[in-house]
């Protein structure tokens, strides 16, 4: 896969409509040429404790952010006509998913690949399958994870590695 974007969310709490952050990694004839990350106004606009805990943002980060549909706008054109990559892409299209139905937007079925059952399939003897995990056996050190656009980076380097579509 020479050409795609390796797109990661947060959200603030188990509603997967709750996108509080994102990243992506545009990825054209195997080089990175863009990358994007913003906060995001979530809805639910609520965080909890275990949310939090994990990425470190709170509804004080959040509060004057862009709500999805203008943060939205801004990624379509950079990822027009490319397949989307995630590291465990059952979340990340859920959150998408929620997202466009929760501001009544048309979902464009966009194609979505998995580095994490990729990973499962090419890469033997792992002690786990966690995108820090996964990175390093690729040789990329991951530095900030559950940043969105670490994650992304991270993700991206990934499916330039063992993504074969």
């Amino acid at each position: 896969m020479r050409n795609f974007a390796a797109i990661d969310f947060e959200t603030a709490n188990e509603q997967r409509s709750s996108i509080c952050s994102v990243g992506v990694v545009i990825v054209r004839n195997d080089e990175i040429v863009d990358n994007y990350y913003s906060l995001i106004r979530p809805e639910p606009e609520y965080y909890t404790y275990w949310n939090t805990r994990v990425h470190g943002l709170t509804l004080t980060d959040t509060a004057d952010a862009p709500i999805f549909p203008t943060v939205w706008q801004e990624i379509t054109p950079r990822i027009e006509g490319l397949p989307l990559v995630a590291h465990n892409k059952n979340f990340d299209e859920s959150c998408l998913k929620a997202a466009f139905r929760t501001y009544c937007l048309d979902y464009p079925d966009y194609d979505f690949y998995c580095t994490l059952q990729a990973s499962r399939r090419v890469i033997k003897g792992l002690s786990n399958y966690q995108l820090h995990t996964v990175a390093a056996s690729c040789g990329y050190q991951l530095e900030r994870h559950h940043h969105a656009l670490a994650d992304a980076e991270a993700c991206a380097w990934i499916a330039k590695n063992i993504l074969n579509v």
